[in-house]
């Protein structure tokens, strides 16, 4: 599994390193897509945002709105379904990005083509972390890496284990505790003075103990972000349970492409709804995020961050409703409700790297670092082993 995963794994973690950074790095390359924040200034409200895009581009269909930072607000938009039935429109973009405070355009970009010059390229990196930029192909192979990732980091510790003794007596049993830990202390251990191979695989062990419970988080919220609705979810719910849109609101046999409530009455509804929600859970609203149309469902989505949500800059409380009739359909708490919810948004705010400021961010990117490294010298001792059976003198490091 290690031979087969890791040039995946060099690639996720090289570009994962890059993404602890992903909106810094953004503004860097793009200053034109982005405004000062304004102190004391209130951006506009979602649906007033939305609506400024679809005067933008009318022969778009904006299908939702996201306000990403105090820099930016960005809506998404698709060829407006009898134009993709016909197949006679095409759109070169599939975002419109916007001053949040004044709803003029900054940018139009078509998310993740790096065709279209350095405007993309971050997030085309994040493509190629995500999906390897092969859209479903790719979103499917780095799930099975990440389950392959999952089971080597668990095979991977027994591995380090040395073997047991068995003790001739029960009055052994304390020094033979004492023992397995002396044994074991040396995989903890990077060697010196030693050959250049023993420092290597030292270096291979030793780092992958010491951040073993991280990479295993890693491995599995990756199993979460690429197959969150198969192997993740029936893992989560055989133990606590665990509540989203794909356990609770099956798609509509077909897409409801137009929804009847305009953005303004989709707000004002979720606004409505959410605040009833959130006095009932004890919640404070402290910001809108994202309102959406999710035609798959024939639902609004209205997305806030309130005092349940785990990530410091992305708000993930969210309430379904009907789009016609304003109905209430789904509202999924981030934590404190359900115990698979807050376990998988904890995995996903570590993962995104949104929890404990700019200390963990950092970590993060070194993370990513060292995951490629391990990867490398991983194939590396496997190479140098297997040379070495060749010629008869293999034989694993002490």
């Amino acid at each position: 599994m290690g031979l087969a995963t890791a040039g995946f794994l060099v690639v996720v973690g090289l570009t994962g390193s890059l993404l602890a950074f992903y909106e810094e790095l953004d503004a860097l390359i793009n200053p034109h897509l982005s405004v000062p924040a304004r102190p004391g200034a209130v951006p506009l409200d979602l649906a007033t945002l939305a609506e400024r895009a679809q005067a933008l581009a009318p022969q778009a269909q904006v299908t939702e709105i996201t306000l990403r930072s105090a820099h930016q607000a960005e809506a998404r938009v698709r060829p407006w379904p009898a134009q993709a039935a016909g197949a006679t429109t095409t759109l070169d973009f599939d975002n419109l990005l916007l001053d949040p405070y004044t709803g003029n355009e900054l940018g139009r970009r078509r998310w993740g083509d790096l065709g279209q010059g350095w405007t993309n390229l971050m997030p085309f990196v994040y493509r190629l972390h995500y999906e390897l930029a092969l859209d479903s192909v790719g979103l499917w192979t780095l799930g099975i890496v990440a389950l392959a990732w999952t089971l080597d980091c668990l095979w991977s510790l027994v591995l380090t284990l040395p073997a047991p003794r068995r003790s001739a007596s029960a009055s052994a049993s304390a020094s033979a505790r004492r023992g397995f830990w002396a044994r074991w202390m040396p995989s903890w251990q990077i060697k010196h003075p030693a050959t250049g191979f023993r420092r290597v695989f030292d270096l291979h062990r030793a780092t992958s103990l010491w951040l073993w419970l991280v990479l295993l988080g890693f491995a599995w919220s990756s199993v979460y972000m690429n197959l969150w609705d198969t192997v993740y979810t029936a893992v989560t719910r055989s133990v606590p349970e665990y509540r989203t849109v794909w356990t609770e609101l099956p798609p509509l046999p077909v897409p409801r492409e137009r929804p009847g409530l305009s953005w303004r009455q989709a707000q004002e509804r979720g606004e409505a709804l959410m605040a009833a929600q959130a006095g009932a859970a004890g919640l404070v609203v402290e910001r809108a995020a994202t309102l959406r149309y999710v035609p798959q469902h024939g639902a609004w989505l209205y997305r806030v961050h309130s005092s349940a949500d785990v990530q410091a800059r992305r708000g993930r409380t969210d309430l379904y409703f009907d789009a016609d009739t304003g109905a209430q359909r789904l509202f999924v708490q981030p934590s404190g409700r359900h115990a698979g919810n807050t376990v998988t948004e904890w995995l996903y705010a570590l993962h995104k790297a949104d929890v404990f400021g700019l200390a963990w961010r950092i970590f993060v990117c070194a993370l990513g670092l060292v995951v490629a490294m391990l990867a490398g010298t991983g194939v590396w001792i496997w190479l140098k082993k297997r040379g070495a059976r060749r010629v008869g003198t293999g034989s694993a490091p002490d």
